[in-house]
């Protein structure tokens, strides 16, 4: 009696052992000691900027260009001198959502998924085209983040309200820059392995902008309305994430990363607070 009771036990054991490493194998919250999430540089900016919506950063100049929400201004914010803000009218008002990079051709992200293209010419002027969704005045599709995965050379969109999303998937799509096509991407965020540890925060998660951190290669994506730091692998699997403090990431919109593994974030003015700048330094320089 005594051997089958000893062997319960042990089996019981067993059980809550492999039950314990399962819920190890979750995504934890973000403990990386390479950036200090609480103490950014921080940078107000002009009210021109109060709805700025996307950066990409630029290391010829070390300076940020950017993107508002509801008008079509396309500005370039010096970093590290005093010189003044520059803008460029390339469109008129529009639901300008997230900006990216490839050389030097930037891309601006519409709401609906549209993709409006710009180039410099020589004599410091800008011009533009844009491509269409597909069938985008039939979709009830929202997007606010716009990112170039290196591994595909394409650019990627992030649904923050698609019509054919589950409720805890965030899909994405991919915009070829040679072609101009669209495709669904197999790139998707799945929060079910971490909605029991956001307490307020199960609610559907909006990204608001992404960027891929040039060190580890991971994407790091940015949910202002969820005050949510998750980082994903190219699959889409959240490795970890970080509840953002909104006294400090009042309205987190945009994010980019300066090739030395800096991070920055940019904050739309919030309940008449100043839109600004956040720069985390990467502590650990070449990892």
């Amino acid at each position: 009696m005594k051997c089958i009771k000893g062997a319960i036990y042990s089996m019981f054991l067993l059980v809550v052992l492999m039950a314990c490493h399962k819920r190890n194998k979750k995504p934890s919250r973000l403990v990386d000691s390479r950036y200090d999430m609480g103490n950014p540089i921080l940078l107000k900016l002009p009210n021109d900027l109060n709805g700025i919506s996307g950066i990409s950063y630029y290391q010829k100049d070390s300076t940020l260009f950017a993107i508002v929400d509801d008008d079509g201004l396309f500005f370039k914010i010096p970093l590290n001198t005093k010189d003044k803000v520059k803008s460029w009218r390339f469109d008129s008002s529009h639901d300008f959502e997230d900006i990216a990079r490839i050389d030097s051709i930037f891309y601006v992200l519409v709401s609906n998924g549209n993709i409006e293209t710009i180039r410099f010419n020589k004599t410091d002027s800008i011009f533009t085209t844009i491509t269409n969704f597909p069938d985008s005045a039939k979709k009830n599709n929202e997007f606010e983040s716009l990112f170039l995965d290196d591994s595909s050379h394409n650019l990627m969109l992030i649904c923050k309200k698609c019509e054919d999303d589950q409720k805890k998937i965030v899909s994405a799509w991919e915009f070829n820059p040679n072609t101009k096509q669209y495709t669904h991407s197999a790139y998707s965020i799945d929060m079910s392995p971490v909605e029991g540890n956001l307490g307020e925060n199960k609610a559907r998660l909006k990204p608001s902008g992404a960027a891929v951190n040039p060190l580890s290669g991971d994407i790091y994506v940015l949910a202002a309305v969820n005050h949510l730091l998750l980082i994903t692998g190219h699959d889409g699997k959240i490795k970890e994430f970080f509840k953002l403090d909104p006294a400090i990431y009042e309205q987190p919109e945009g994010i980019t990363f300066v090739p030395n593994g800096d991070m920055i974030i940019s904050n739309e003015s919030h309940k008449g607070s100043s839109a600004t700048i956040l720069i985390i330094k990467n502590k650990k320089k070449g990892s």
